[in-house]
């Protein structure tokens, strides 16, 4: 295969609010930090440990105005997007890099009844709705034993 593919999909829960800049020409960026953790159990000491890792998100237009109204810090999301590194200078002079992940699609997962906004919403992409012809009327049971240790 001679392509390439650049994306990413996260669930974590945001790191602060939406912090917004907006431009001339109507257009506008958000940006929020968002934790994913890692808990695995050390083989040798039987502790638990537990990793968080930090990603910083760049949502753009109106995904981000819909970003800013509805997320809070703490909140669950789903984040689908690409992952960009850009070079800048800071006051000093020195090139400085920032990896971040630029969201192309995104889900709430937190529920949101108390703002109005319905849990699983989401934007940029349209959604698929479910056709209710494709449903099997007769549904057979499973052949074999019930209660396996499949982790699936």
């Amino acid at each position: 295969m001679s392509g390439t593919l650049n994306k990413v999909m996260l669930i974590g829960h945001t790191g602060d609010e939406v912090k917004m800049t907006y431009f001339e020409g109507g257009g506008c960026i958000g940006r929020f930090p968002l934790a994913t953790n890692e808990t695995y159990t050390n083989r040798t000491t039987g502790e638990k440990v537990s990793n968080t890792e930090w990603h910083n998100i760049v949502v753009r237009n109106k995904g981000a105005e819909i970003c800013e109204k509805y997320l809070k810090k703490g909140d669950k999301v789903y984040i689908e997007g690409r992952i960009k590194t850009r070079k800048w200078q800071d006051d000093q002079g020195n090139d400085r890099y920032s990896t971040e992940v630029q969201c192309t699609d995104f889900t709430f997962l937190t529920p949101k009844t108390e703002s109005g906004m319905p849990q699983g919403t989401a934007t940029s992409a349209p959604q698929k709705q479910p056709t209710s012809a494709a449903a099997p009327t007769n549904v057979q049971e499973p052949i074999g034993e019930e209660d396996d240790d499949l982790p699936f």
